[in-house]
C-alpha cells in the first residue's frame, strides 16, 4: 500500500506572524494530526528570494491511503476550522494544501 504525503503551506503577511504560526504548530497542532492517523510531521520554513513574504509548510506522512480519508473526515474539519480561527484570511494569511502518494 502507497503511503500518502500531505502538505499544507501557509503564506504569511509577516516575520512575526511567521514565527506565531511555527509556534502554534510547535504547541500542539502538528501533534493533533498525528493523532489523528499520520505516521508523522515535520514542519519546514521555506527560503524565498529577498522580499518574499515568509511561507510555512507542514509535512505529514499517512501510511495508508485508509488513514488519511479516515483523517479527513474524521479530524480536519475541527482543526482546519481552529487555524482559520487563529490566522484568518483577514489577516493576510493563505493556506494551500496539497496530497500525493509517495513513491
Amino acid at each position: 500500500m502507497a503511503r500518502i504525503l500531505y502538505m499544507v503551506t501557509a503564506t504569511l503577511p509577516d516575520e512575526p506572524t511567521a514565527q506565531e504560526c511555527v509556534a502554534w504548530l510547535e504547541d500542539g497542532h502538528v501533534d493533533r494530526v498525528i493523532d489523528g492517523g499520520a505516521h508523522s510531521g515535520m514542519i519546514v520554513r521555506l527560503e524565498g528570494a529577498p522580499g518574499e513574504r515568509p511561507r510555512v509548510e507542514t509535512h505529514y506522512v499517512f501510511s495508508t491511503r485508509e488513514l488519511f480519508d479516515g483523517y479527513v473526515r474524521q479530524h480536519a474539519p475541527a482543526l482546519r476550522a481552529e487555524g482559520l480561527k487563529k490566522f484568518p484570511a483577514e489577516r493576510g494569511i493563505v493556506f494551500e494544501r496539497r496530497v500525493g502518494e509517495i513513491v
